[in-house]
């Protein structure tokens, strides 16, 4: 049987460590043409097939509510930033897709945004980050 006592310090733990590297991290949005939401969708889409992307696939992996994400990404169609067409497999839902203007900014802060998390990662070493990476997927199963 887990340790409530532990299992409630460890929690607690992971909550703030998290906190702060995403305060942290959120400077690398601050002089960029992509907000940090933005910079999340295009992540999602363009990690898919033909840097296309369910808009429930999007919504799915991001921390705002789907009427937010909705408006994220009709304001990023505005922009340029993606495109949105109905889903010919689902007429209820659509799909986004990066323009060549989103991937480039996508791919231009990407590379910012890689270097400052193995930057603040690296206080753990190699065999550290891959049982935190372990543990994190082995929560995140848990769904």
């Amino acid at each position: 049987m887990t340790d409530r006592r532990l299992a409630v310090q460890a929690w607690e733990s992971l909550f703030r460590a998290q906190h702060e590297v995403f305060e942290d991290l959120r400077t690398d949005f601050e002089c960029s043409e992509l907000s940090q939401a933005e910079y999340d969708v295009l992540l999602t889409v363009t990690r898919r097939r033909g840097m296309t992307a369910r808009l429930r696939d999007v919504t799915a992996n991001m921390l705002i509510s789907q009427p937010s994400v909705s408006r994220l990404v009709e304001r990023m169609v505005a922009r340029g930033l993606l495109t949105k067409c109905a889903d010919p497999e689902d007429g209820r839902g659509s799909l986004v897709t990066a323009t060549e203007a989103g991937a480039v900014a996508f791919r231009r802060l990407a590379a910012a945004h890689a270097t400052s998390i193995a930057d603040r990662m690296a206080r753990l070493d190699d065999a550290e980050l891959a049982q935190l990476h372990s543990l994190t997927a082995k929560l995140r199963d848990a769904r």
